[in-house]
């Protein structure tokens, strides 16, 4: 469907998805990863403890990563 995105998550609880393309604008991209990461902490077992999520980090495919600021983005 339109908007549904595929995640996998390792052993590890490190989490893959597809947020957007290389072609889309900053807003559009900024858009896509605030709604994934306020999926993914809607998600959170009610049991969890301490931090959900450490750290995020954007790349292409086979480009290198980019950290992003954890507090800024699940803040919205």
């Amino acid at each position: 469907k339109g908007g549904a995105v595929e995640f996998r998550a390792e052993k590890a609880g490190i989490v893959h998805a597809g947020v957007g393309k290389a072609s889309f604008s900053k807003s559009a991209l900024a858009e896509n990863v605030n709604a994934f990461l306020g999926a993914i902490m809607k998600a959170k077992p009610t049991g969890a403890k301490g931090t959900y999520v450490q750290s995020v980090t954007l790349s292409s495919t086979m480009g290198p990563g980019v950290k992003i600021d954890v507090s800024e983005a699940t803040s919205s």
